[in-house]
């Protein structure tokens, strides 16, 4: 287990910098500058700013500069926020972001394995149809969509919840909860009913239930341990997914976190908040797929082979992959 963590290690630490490096010449790319939006600058001033953020020099000097601050742990100081650095920003908005994740993935977790253990256990009745259906809908309508939806109906309509900010209302943590978890708890659903039945086809499951055990014995003790390890493997990508996806929801409900700072980053041009932003996200797309993939090899030893390895880059730089078009989209 050790050995494999090392390994993996090591995998991560190319695709952060690949991460670093694509994410760096893609913004260059972008047209207009982290100053270009300002008021009446005259050129000597915006000669002074350039020079005192080294944007004068090239592009490969100013790669070369950021990476070596980035190997020191130095992201750099925000553009738009003087005498304010990254690192500062990420902090600040980092716990309101967490607090947002931990209570989707809360949402999902509960909804998703309810459902699709009772999906399984109900095959092909309508306890199995309705989840399903509900789940699929989940997958197919965007969070930016669902937002919106959730504020019309329980916000204006029903007046029972309220539609903007974070801890200042009683229940006003509920709807962006659960606009940002409800498509991760449809996956999940699916995730738990696909293992759940494979888990129940199988000889131990027939021996368990022929030894006398109760429905519920075999069902707690036996078939989720091994039904549910597709979610296990989920909810590293899962979980950094919510981290990196949460801009939208922060975005809808007014909520200053990680990703609203990002967003305006993104309109702002404000170049190191971008890099330091899509590098922490990325580094917790390589953190929580690593921890899940721990707990799925904990929980199924037999897939401990050599070839995950490559599967596990792979996924770290598909995953990452989606930070940068996030990225693109918010700079054009």
């Amino acid at each position: 287990m050790i050995a494999i963590f090392f390994r993996r290690i090591l995998v991560a630490i190319p695709v952060l910098l690949a991460v670093a490096s694509i994410t760096f010449f893609l913004i260059k790319i972008a047209p207009g500058g982290p100053f270009d939006a300002d008021k009446a600058v005259s050129p000597q001033v915006l000669k002074n700013l350039n020079e005192a953020y080294n944007l004068d020099a090239s592009n490969w000097e100013q790669y070369v500069d950021y990476m070596s601050g980035l190997l020191r742990g130095d992201l750099g100081p925000s553009f738009r926020f003087p005498g304010r650095s990254v690192s500062e920003m990420i902090a600040t908005g980092l716990p309101v972001t967490f607090e947002l994740a931990f209570y989707a993935i809360l949402i999902a977790l509960v909804m998703g394995i309810f459902s699709g253990v009772l999906a399984a256990l109900k095959r092909n009745t309508f306890l199995d149809f309705i989840p399903m259906a509900v789940a699929m809908i989940g997958i197919c309508v965007p969070t930016f969509l669902m937002g919106p939806l959730l504020v019309l109906i329980f916000g204006i309509n029903l007046e029972i919840l309220p539609v903007s900010g974070w801890g200042q209302l009683p229940g006003d943590k509920i709807l962006p909860s659960l606009t940002l978890g409800f498509a991760y708890a449809a996956y999940i659903a699916r995730l738990s009913r696909g293992g759940m039945l494979e888990v129940l086809n199988q000889d131990f499951i027939r021996t368990a239930r022929a030894k006398g055990l109760t429905e519920r014995m075999v069902v707690i003790k036996h078939a989720m341990q091994g039904g549910l390890i597709p979610v296990v493997s989920f909810l590293g990508p899962a979980i950094a997914g919510l981290l990196a996806g949460s801009f939208v929801v922060e975005t809808i409900f007014q909520i200053p976190g990680l990703g609203r700072f990002y967003v305006e980053a993104a309109f702002n041009r404000d170049y190191t908040m971008i890099l330091g932003t899509t590098i922490f996200f990325s580094a917790m797309i390589v953190f929580f797929n690593l921890m899940s993939d721990l707990a799925a090899l904990w929980l199924n030893p037999r897939s401990r082979d050599v070839s995950w390895i490559i599967l596990y880059g792979l996924t770290l730089y598909i995953d990452s992959l989606e930070i940068e078009q996030q990225c693109l989209v918010d700079l054009f």
